[in-house]
């Protein structure tokens, strides 16, 4: 996932290039860009993703294990943009896309049982290849010269492409695995730059998912929570002509 992740922000450095060095120049004004009611663009961006977890109230597994947590990794995101002007402060947005996230989970053991449990895994990494279909409306200011804030609010649903339906890896390890269906609300906030031939916009969205992911197992890794939700940050760079 690591690696996917360079290869993706080395990516994401070569596409933005171009384009910004292609939209130096005369600026083109909000009145001008809003002329056409339809609009489309391509999105990439830098995610980090975490669990929302529950500790398990199981008590015999509470003598075990001390508790779980879940921090933040990261991630990578690209997408199409279809921008429908529907006034003059409100559009309509649809951004089908593919997301990689990383989640971290880890395990404070009691010391009773790492004596004789010395193998035992103090933290597990969750990736999953997530196929996006989010659709958000937008809410524009007014304009400051090229300058537009605004701010963002939908409803993302999305499909795990890499969800694992067996408990087993090919080494014999146990793995958490999780429901492959996802729904999460979503809020952010960005400004649109108003370039030569595109518009150009910087956005920050949090994504918060509604259903538990967890799938029952009897191993340990996945008793020590009793459910999980989604949590992920993301930094969005967006290219709309």
């Amino acid at each position: 996932m690591r690696k996917t992740i360079t290869i993706g922000l080395i990516g994401l450095i070569g596409l933005i290039s171009p384009m910004v060095v292609f939209a130096q120049g005369k600026t083109v004004t909000p009145s001008q860009f809003d002329r056409d009611p339809l609009h489309w663009g391509i999105q990439v961006g830098y995610t980090h993703s975490k669990f929302d977890l529950r500790y398990s109230e199981d008590a015999t597994l509470r003598e075990t294990l001390q508790g779980t947590t879940s921090y933040y990794a990261p991630g990578f995101h690209v997408a199409f943009v279809g921008d429908l002007r529907l006034g003059k402060w409100f559009n309509l947005r649809a951004i089908p896309g593919v997301t990689l996230v990383t989640r971290e989970i880890s395990y404070s053991w009691e010391s009773s049982y790492l004596a004789t449990h010395r193998l035992a895994e103090r933290s597990r990494n969750v990736e999953s290849v997530y196929a996006d279909f989010p659709i958000e409306f937008k809410l524009r200011s007014v304009p400051y010269g090229k300058f537009r804030p605004y701010l963002t609010a939908g409803a993302s649903y999305g499909f795990d492409l890499a969800s694992f339906r067996k408990n087993r890896n090919q080494t014999n390890q146990s793995i958490i695995r999780l429901e492959p269906s996802d729904l999460r609300y979503t809020m952010g906030v960005g400004f649109d730059v108003f370039l030569t031939y595109v518009k150009f916009a910087i956005e920050m969205k949090m994504a918060f998912g509604i259903p538990d992911l967890k799938v029952e197992d009897p191993e340990i890794y996945i008793r020590s929570f009793d459910y999980l939700h989604t949590r992920t940050f993301m930094l969005s760079f967006t290219f709309e002509g």
